[in-house]
């Protein structure tokens, strides 16, 4: 098989996942410049090396050797298995996100797994692209939306259902130390 062909494949999935070439280089332990240079066909990376990279990529590496790449219906995971990752500058405010359907390359739906620890600081409002879906697994949870005037306590299994940019956020309720939530983020401007 041609270099370029495995160089486009890594792209190729790289892309269908939203992930930037810094995403792929620190979660496979690559410089930049190195998962660059794959990608554009100036390097021949190793057997192992390309193994990392599909790791990193949630993928099984025969997928980077086949001529016409496609995207698997569906596959099966765990809530305890999903992928942890930095998004919206999480950790600093006690949140931890883990990405449960990292492998579903093109999906249309990003659900996460969010833990929410005690924290100094407390996150201002933000707004999404997306519809969100959110299913409160543990603990409560004070949720605000458009402002601190409009709060909610939720509760274990408590649901919400948002329409794309709307300001919100949220706050461990008073007395809670740990709370878990399903949430299941749309495909932008859908």
């Amino acid at each position: 098989m041609a270099l370029s062909r495995i160089s486009q494949n890594i792209r190729s999935f790289r892309i269908a996942q939203g992930m930037t070439v810094d995403q792929l280089a620190v979660r496979s332990g690559f410089s930049k410049g190195f998962i660059s240079q794959v990608e554009n066909f100036r390097v021949s990376p190793s057997l192992k090396a390309l193994n990392k990279i599909a790791e990193a990529l949630g993928i099984e590496m025969s997928l980077l050797f086949q001529d016409d790449v496609q995207t698997p219906d569906y596959t099966f995971g765990k809530l305890t298995e999903g992928e942890e990752l930095s998004r919206d500058n999480g950790g600093h405010y006690g949140i931890i996100y883990h990405a449960l359907a990292y492998r579903q390359i093109g999906r249309s739906m990003d659900p996460f797994l969010i833990e929410y620890h005690p924290s100094a600081e407390e996150r201002d409002f933000m707004m999404h692209e997306t519809e969100e879906f959110y299913v409160l697994l543990e603990g409560e949870l004070d949720f605000y939306i458009v402002d601190e005037k409009n709060c909610t306590r939720m509760k274990k299994s408590d649901t919400l259902y948002m329409k794309s940019g709307l300001p919100h956020k949220v706050r461990l309720a008073d007395g809670c130390q740990y709370a878990q939530a399903l949430v299941i983020y749309g495909e932008p401007g859908k």
